[in-house]
């Protein structure tokens, strides 16, 4: 898809004024109550300034990207779309409010979103292009990992906003089961219910794959109400999303280790489910053979998979695992709202998985990326010289590169010295 020349003529002046604007966080109670409310004229006011906000901090930091990076076919593809849909949200700058410029308005979002809808693999396409041409070294690397954290971060949030709004006025029709809901935020949202859903659909896959799949235990404990079912305020597809992924890998890794063992019996999957006062956790234990230490931090970059890469015949298959995104992107997901992901393994046994969301839904802001100098910055400064001795697998890394071509100076030992 190929912009016109005069499009592209515009872009830059309204990306520099735009990208000027801070993106305005909203919690999930602001949602809800914006929800509750429905007036279309005020959502479609504040989406025509707030999504070009959004899209602009964005789109000029994919412009800081390493110019290899940049000169990958996807990356380009994925620059272009964004443009275009930057482009035709401007359409609406200065457009009435009469029903007619609403219905175009909704009917615009529905298309952008629908167009976005394979960034994440296309975007994923282009690192693994550059990765293959074997043009990354260690500045490129975190310039990667830093933009894409940002980039998938505010490609959910513009999403959130596209669906609240189709959701709430453009007669997109959920189900039955879902007509407590307001928008895509669910008001009384059902832990349990999400977990098993996932853990359905996951075990769906992993039989398919391996011709078996460990069994789930659930327990539940509401620290404020006890022996109350567990519910909150949240979006259940953002949870159905890391729940559907940590489930993936821990299947995997509990079938994998120990048919590895030729054991015929694998150990469930064991879920538990928390109230607390500040935070709602759902925490994951598997006894799939856990994780060396040293890997776990890799498990979040989007350039490291321990699985093979999903060939381009299976595109619209749903791999038991593929691009290595499944845990990066979960974590955002968990982050959004301010809650977090956290992996913690004991190498030879299992690895427990914690989302933590905040129980409180006025607490539970938006974390956007702000584009400014201190983010344009990174994508320019060299990565810092260690300060600790081994401090990161990099540093080594860097060391055991440096050290056969540098004998002086702080590379030398005490006995490099003394001999």
């Amino acid at each position: 898809m190929k912009l016109a020349p005069f499009l592209f003529n515009n872009i830059p002046k309204m990306l520099d004024f735009y990208s000027q604007f801070n993106p305005t966080p909203m919690s999930i109670k602001q949602f809800i109550d914006f929800g509750l409310s429905a007036c279309e004229k005020k959502s479609f006011t504040f989406l025509r300034k707030e999504l070009p906000v959004r899209l602009a901090n964005i789109m000029k930091e994919i412009h800081l990207l390493p110019e290899n990076l940049l000169r990958m076919p996807s990356v380009g593809h994925v620059n272009e779309l964004y443009a275009l849909s930057f482009n035709e949200i401007l359409e609406f700058e200065k457009a009435d409010t009469t029903s007619k410029d609403l219905d175009r308005f909704c009917k615009a979002l529905i298309k952008i979103r629908n167009r976005h809808s394979d960034v994440v693999v296309t975007m994923a396409q282009g690192v693994l292009e550059l990765k293959e041409s074997h043009e990354i070294d260690n500045q490129t690397e975190n310039s990667i990992q830093y933009f894409l954290d940002r980039f998938y971060m505010s490609r959910i949030s513009i999403r959130m906003l596209i669906n609240q709004h189709t959701l709430l006025f453009g007669g997109e029709l959920t189900n039955d089961r879902h007509h407590r809901h307001i928008g895509c935020i669910d008001p009384q949202c059902d832990l349990v219910a999400v977990v098993k859903d996932a853990y359905e659909n996951a075990r769906f896959l992993c039989d398919q794959y391996y011709l078996c799949s460990p069994d789930l235990i659930i327990n539940q404990h509401n620290e404020l109400e006890q022996g109350a079912p567990i519910h909150i305020v949240y979006v259940p597809s953002h949870l159905y999303h890391m729940l559907f992924e940590i489930f993936k890998n821990a299947m995997r890794a509990v079938v994998e280790y120990h048919n590895h063992k030729n054991s015929d019996t694998y150990p469930p999957i064991e879920v538990t489910v928390v109230r607390g006062k500040e935070d709602i956790c759902v925490k994951m234990s598997d006894r799939g053979g856990g994780i060396p230490r040293s890997l776990t931090d890799q498990l979040f970059h989007y350039m490291y998979s321990t699985a093979p890469q999903p060939s381009k015949s299976d595109a619209h298959t749903v791999p038991l695992a593929g691009y290595g995104y499944g845990l990066p992107i979960s974590r955002l997901y968990a982050r959004y709202f301010h809650g977090e992901l956290s992996l913690l393994s004991c190498d030879g046994y299992g690895t427990d998985t914690i989302i933590y969301m905040k129980a409180l839904s006025n607490e539970a802001n938006e974390l956007l990326p702000i584009f400014n100098k201190t983010s344009s910055r990174f994508y320019k400064t060299t990565i810092p010289t260690g300060d600790w001795s081994h401090s990161t697998s990099m540093n080594l890394r860097h060391f055991s590169n440096n050290s056969s071509s540098s004998n002086s100076g702080k590379n030398r030992s005490v006995g490099d010295v003394a001999s």
